[in-house]
């Protein structure tokens, strides 16, 4: 077991976000379609990148960013037949939101993109997903773990595992460290966040346990010493709260400060270094499943992205550590790299027919498609933190 460093926030202020969209950020091609060729005559392909860089979810996003932005770097062409493309990459922000995410997505197909990837945060890419199939152009979720994302369209496809496996997850590791009362937290219409919950839940009782208590909150809700006081009296072994990066701090450091000791648990979201910048030493011994270690790498292709990307982020002045969801931002890339040789053409339902057949190696492991367009991912890595670092505890695997 090895600790990660602990990482300064990577939602980041605003200049250095802004430094970095400026560096590696948006590009725009004016080329009329897909497959276009730019002002100096080379060929162009072009790849959406619908990501929240705002809103409660930027800071996620941002990170996810940050992977396909370096994929671009290592891969910045790609062959279709006998024809080398330049890969522009055309960045939208969803802003976290649902409302906006409509907007964002309309942007991307009037850009004409090939392959659009993401987005960190189930409840965008469920709102922007038919307007995706609606184009015919297929769209790479990195870490949108909610099954709707991909149930019914066919034009989107995930690398990550799925919620109710995640859910099945964090229920055995409560159960295998003899955490029998369950207390859970949701965010109110965050798809995301509900669901992951109502899994936990369905798991957790499946194994024997009890739930003692369940609560939601509002979106941008900062005071949660209500639901929480409720939870106190419940008291519960693990209080499992599946939410933002913006929320978290606030319900951890307000659970410490009403006394609650309870285990304090959630899934893929809480693996981010602003928790612990903001909830302090009250993160201590915080737990939660994420989709990869930057210890253990799956293979060659894994190798060098470690220490590629941690090069990338100290030439944009970011602390060295590697978050999941980066990892998920470079595969979502390199499988739509493959999926494009392996169609020979630019052509976007020929891209989605080559994503069906395709198998190809990642960084977080062997990326292939079932047939709703989900990976068959049966890993997951639980972390904790200890002297204000995340650090690995062990893998799991159960049968989904």
């Amino acid at each position: 077991m090895k600790h990660l460093k602990k990482a300064a926030a990577l939602a980041l202020s605003m200049i250095l976000a802004a430094g970095l969209l400026a560096g590696c950020g948006s590009s725009s091609s004016s080329s009329g379609s897909a497959g276009g060729a730019s002002s100096g005559g080379e060929k162009v392909i072009k790849i959406g990148v619908f990501e929240p860089q705002t809103g409660e979810n930027g800071g996620g996003g941002f990170q996810e960013v940050l992977g396909i932005r370096y994929a671009n770097q290592v891969y910045p062409t790609v062959k279709v037949g006998e024809d080398e493309y330049k890969i522009e990459l055309v960045e939208v922000d969803n802003k976290s939101d649902k409302t906006e995410a409509v907007t964002a997505a309309q942007k991307l197909v009037s850009e004409k993109v090939s392959v659009v990837l993401g987005s960190y945060g189930s409840g965008v890419s469920i709102a922007a997903g038919q307007y995706f199939s609606d184009a015919k152009i297929p769209a790479i979720g990195c870490s949108c773990t909610n099954p709707q994302v991909t149930q019914g369209n066919d034009f989107y496809f995930r690398v990550c595992f799925l919620d109710p496996f995640q859910g099945t997850v964090m229920a055995n590791y409560a159960k295998d460290n003899g955490l029998t009362k369950a207390a859970i937290i949701t965010q109110l219409g965050d798809d995301y966040s509900s669901g992951l919950g109502s899994y936990f839940k369905l798991a957790f009782q499946e194994l024997g346990g009890e739930i003692v208590d369940e609560e939601q909150f509002q979106t941008n809700q900062t005071d949660f010493k209500a639901i929480l006081g409720n939870i106190k009296n419940a008291d519960p072994d693990i209080i499992f709260a599946p939410s933002s990066i913006t929320t978290a701090p606030n319900i951890i450091k307000q659970a410490r400060e009403l006394g609650i000791t309870a285990v304090i648990a959630a899934g893929d979201t809480w693996e981010n270094s602003t928790i612990i910048e903001n909830a302090g030493a009250d993160a201590e011994g915080i737990v939660l499943s994420t989709f990869y270690d930057e210890s253990a790498p799956a293979n060659k292709e894994g190798e060098n992205f470690v220490k590629g990307f941690k090069d990338f982020l100290k030439a944009n002045k970011q602390e060295e550590i590697i978050p999941a969801v980066s990892a998920l931002g470079y595969d979502s890339y390199l499988t739509a790299i493959k999926a494009i040789e392996a169609a020979g053409s630019t052509d976007t339902v020929a891209i989605r027919d080559a994503l069906k057949e395709l198998t190809t190696e990642g960084v977080t492991g062997l990326i292939q498609f079932d047939e709703n367009g989900d990976a068959a991912k049966d890993m997951a890595f639980i972390k904790t933190v200890e002297d204000g670092a995340f650090k690995f505890l062990t893998t799991t695997s159960v049968e989904q």
